[in-house]
């Protein structure tokens, strides 16, 4: 029923702008979409995940609710006269369910950049806010499952032995806190493992991340990403929601592991703590496509684009 209310609202709004002569763009990502027409396949695929990675979970009543909301979207995706995505292959998703390639335009998600880097110029001139560690890794965001910090705790246990002074600071909180610190003392490594709670100013976050070595997201990311790049952080993540892959380049400014595969995850930690050279260049790599490639305004032309496109 909401829906169905939810609908009509959406096409009450719809019309009266459509009489006002506004134009219509719509902005998403698109994460949890799956093609048009593969919408059975993507949902028991497992794919789909939430926050609380509640992926397993899948019965015929949460297919029928999600076969309704990609039915939905072939109706009002084709509504709008252009399209912002944040990813390449968005472009393929959106054009699946009869949006025209013309109308779809791929922005990469980005923080306020130049903050960020004349941030970095700051940092440079402030006193260490950790004692220096080559082997200290780092994680910011949220506190939830679908983060996978319990991953990093376990590659910290995992490496103890090859790296003696390997650590991990976590940036952030969330209603996992409690039960990761629980997996960290269980582990033996509560030692290792920093809770610096959120933080919530580029300058403070600046400083622990220049005071890390590399930043390494276990699960699903976000503009973390971005913002250890702003700070010369090499990064080592998985595929997660498609905004990555603008960012991180394989063997250049990082690694990729297999999602949800510790292992994998431990390997490109191992790599990479094991070259300091690589690391330093790595960090290099990243600051250079922030500048360069991916930032503020590279995503505003993005943005720019579209508005022309539209009002033309």
């Amino acid at each position: 029923m909401a829906v169905f209310f939810a609908i009509g609202i959406k096409s009450f709004f719809y019309s009266r702008l459509r009489k006002t002569g506004a134009k219509i763009i719509c902005r998403d990502i698109p994460f949890n979409i799956s093609y048009w027409g593969k919408s059975k396949e993507y949902y028991y695929s497992g794919q789909n995940i939430t926050e609380d990675l509640g992926a397993d979970n899948k019965n015929w009543k949460g297919y029928l609710y999600f076969f309704i909301i990609t039915c939905l979207r072939r109706l009002y995706l084709p509504l709008a006269d252009a399209h912002i995505n944040y990813f390449d292959e968005a472009r393929n998703i959106t054009g699946s369910y009869g949006v025209p390639q013309e109308k779809i335009f791929i922005a990469a998600n980005s923080p306020d950049t130049d903050e960020l880097l004349a941030t970095y110029d700051r940092v440079l001139q402030q006193p260490d806010i950790l004692p220096p560690n080559p082997q200290r890794l780092i994680h910011v965001g949220r506190l939830v499952k679908w983060k996978r910090v319990d991953m990093l705790i376990q590659c910290v246990k995992d490496l103890e032995k090859l790296f003696p002074d390997v650590e991990l600071v976590v940036v952030g909180f969330g209603p996992e806190e409690e039960n990761l610190k629980k997996i960290a003392l269980d582990s033996g490594v509560s030692n290792r493992i920093k809770f610096v709670g959120g933080v919530y100013d580029s300058l403070t976050l600046g400083r622990y991340l220049h005071a890390s070595t590399v930043y390494v997201l276990g699960g699903m990311g976000g503009l973390s990403i971005n913002d250890a790049m702003c700070f010369a952080k090499p990064v080592i993540c998985s595929v997660a929601d498609g905004t990555e892959k603008r960012l991180v380049r394989e063997g250049y400014n990082g690694y990729y592991f297999k999602n949800g595969d510790q292992e994998s995850m431990n390997h490109a930690v191992e790599n990479l703590l094991n070259n300091s050279e690589r690391i330093k260049s790595f960090g290099e790599n990243s600051l250079n496509i922030v500048k360069n490639e991916v930032n503020i305004h590279t995503v505003l032309r993005e943005y720019n684009a579209a508005f022309q496109y539209v009002i033309k």
